[in-house]
């Protein structure tokens, strides 16, 4: 990627490390059950698997979207289960209970699946078909889920609100868990290589679950495979920048932002901006974090909110962002106000 394109791409300029004028927007989640015309075509195409494994819906679902509010980064229609389901779990959605992966790795080894590569192939062709459509002065942004947060549902079959079962597992037999945490980074720096390779700007780590850690257990099972993902990545493509989230980590972002090497760091909507920008190494490309409840608010209080975050924020590179995913009732017009925020400089 030259250094052209990430002129004409502000949010591609910011995750290289100059700052905007007006600061590039994009929304976790921003394809999806919030708007009407995904609500349409997902009763139309079947369950969340389906329409992520069928090229050219999850292409339009990405450029939903960009087309009805003009983000300035579109972010990949996938999961992150993508990758448990390529190394040989069975991945299926249940309705109002979420994803489920078989067999749970608490009770079957590692050893015992075979990996099934091809059932990637699908988002590598959703990322060409994206590509092709999209804005000249949009960045496009792939991802993957962090080692960490993959693992806990690997081992423990589902989600859970505490990854428990997993930090068990990972107490007890530390070696066999970083036989799993390792399986899911070499799987994952090829997966994100290739979706660079297909026409992807950059990449995100989503690390949803990495609050749950202690710090000792944030450095081996968050910090660690981060920095092999990212030393492995930036070996096949140096250029393309990478952006880290690890949900939670609280106080312990600032060792992630430095030990990691990502080129920038999502923060979650209970990080204090004013907190991040006196800790976070100087110039480092932030992005976040309103609360998605701010958004479903609006009026006042999102006004007030987003504010207080270009306030906190504006002296660095900064993507402006949620916090997490946008919430299913969040009235489109809450959006449209955000955007006009934004770029007015609230």
């Amino acid at each position: 990627m030259t250094d052209r394109h990430a002129s004409v791409r502000p949010l591609l300029a910011v995750l290289r490390g100059t700052r905007q004028p007006v600061p590039p927007v994009w929304l976790m989640r921003q394809a999806g059950r919030y708007l009407p015309e995904y609500r349409a075509l997902r009763e139309q195409k079947g369950g969340f698997l389906e329409l992520a494994t069928d090229s050219e819906t999850a292409a339009e679902i990405t450029l939903q979207p960009i087309r009805r509010f003009g983000f300035d980064g579109a972010i990949l229609f996938s999961d992150i289960l993508m990758i448990p389901h390529a190394l040989g779990q069975d991945l299926r959605f249940e309705a109002g209970e979420g994803p489920r992966l078989s067999p749970p790795l608490v009770d079957h080894a590692l050893a015992a699946l075979t990996p099934v590569m091809e059932r990637l192939e699908p988002v590598y062709e959703t990322v060409r078909r994206v590509r092709a459509d999209l804005p000249a002065q949009t960045t496009f942004l792939g991802f993957a889920g962090s080692p960490w947060t993959v693992a806990t549902y690997m081992v423990a079959g589902q989600g859970s609100r505490e990854q428990g079962e997993t930090r068990r597992y990972a107490y007890r037999d530390p070696q066999a868990f970083e036989a799993i945490i390792n399986a899911i980074a070499d799987s994952t720096v090829d997966y994100l290589a290739k979706q660079i390779e297909a026409g992807v700007d950059a990449v995100q780590l989503f690390d949803s679950w990495s609050g749950s850690l202690s710090p000792a257990q944030f450095e081996r099972w968050v910090i660690a495979p981060t920095v092999r993902i990212v030393d492995a990545l930036r070996q096949r493509h140096p250029d393309t920048p990478i952006i880290g989230f690890p949900k939670g980590a609280g106080g312990k972002l600032p060792a992630y932002a430095r030990e990691t090497g990502v080129n920038a760091v999502g923060l979650d909507e209970t990080v204090d901006p004013v907190w991040a920008a006196a800790n976070l190494p100087a110039n480092l490309p932030v992005q976040g974090n309103l609360d998605p409840l701010a958004l479903i608010a609006g009026g006042s209080a999102l006004e007030s909110a987003v504010a207080r975050i270009l306030d906190a924020l504006g002296d660095r590179p900064h993507i402006f962002n949620l916090g997490h995913g946008i919430l299913p009732d969040t009235p489109i017009a809450h959006v449209e106000q955000l955007l006009g925020l934004v770029r007015r400089g609230a």
